[in-house]
């Protein structure tokens, strides 16, 4: 039986890397575990998604598109929910091999 590493499945089954499938396939995963982290930090703070709500100015049902989609969701909404959860955000973006910005 041949085993397969999980590139070479997802090469096989969503494209290689550099292909626009592959592309947002990584984009839409990528923002699922965005999702999943704000939903385990809301839970751990013991706070519902309606009370999280009321701490970032939106409402129950725009936390919860956050959650579980958070495709269609404003950047400045998704910070608002990490400074409601006192999370320190980091972020790394690469436009080419020669910059690098850092936001802390």
């Amino acid at each position: 039986m041949k085993k397969y590493t999980l590139d070479e499945l997802t090469d096989k089954y969503i494209g290689e890397k550099g292909s626009t499938e592959r592309e947002q396939f990584e984009f839409e995963l990528k923002l699922d575990i965005l999702g999943g982290m704000i939903k385990k930090a809301r839970k751990e703070r013991h706070l519902t998604q309606e009370q999280l709500g009321e701490l970032v100015g939106v409402q129950k049902a725009q936390i919860s598109k956050i959650e579980n989609n958070a495709k269609d969701v404003r950047l400045s909404t998704i910070m608002k929910v990490f400074d409601a959860l006192k999370a320190k955000v980091k972020m790394t973006i690469d436009f080419d091999a020669n910059s690098n910005f850092e936001i802390a």
